[in-house]
């Protein structure tokens, strides 16, 4: 299978930004633990912390599976809600941190509705739940 990891703002600075939330390691760190992980699948990685460049990663996907972390966007981007709306690729949102153990502001997604599924609350392996969950 070949896998699209989107990670969204502020997520380049994992390992740097509130550790006791989202750890130690950073993204890169991972990126290659996950890639580790499904040596025998395709992974691809994809962060940035700008929305119309998620919109972009999303409609140019060549992918099986994208599992997008699009951090603060999640609770009010209807840009990148409509680009995953308009996919024929499955999508499932992830968190590293179980967001409704969080600020109120974090319990709401505008993207659940449009994804296969969420996985949250895992830390980073919330990614390779949701990566697996594609060879269900």
């Amino acid at each position: 299978m070949k896998f699209l990891f989107i990670n969204g703002v502020n997520l380049n600075m994992t390992g740097v930004r509130e550790k006791g939330v989202y750890g130690a390691e950073t993204l890169e760190e991972i990126n290659r633990q996950i890639a580790a992980h499904f040596k025998g699948d395709e992974c691809e990685f994809f962060q940035s912390n700008i929305e119309g460049e998620i919109c972009s990663a999303l409609h140019g996907a060549k992918a099986d599976g994208i599992i997008l972390n699009a951090g603060a966007f999640t609770h009010y981007s209807y840009a990148i809600r409509d680009a995953i709306a308009s996919l024929s690729v499955p999508v499932v949102e992830v968190h590293m941190s179980n967001v409704h153990s969080r600020e109120e502001f974090r319990h709401n997604s505008v993207l659940s509705a449009v994804c296969k599924g969420v996985v949250l609350g895992f830390g980073k392996n919330s990614y390779i739940l949701a990566a697996e969950s594609f060879k269900l």
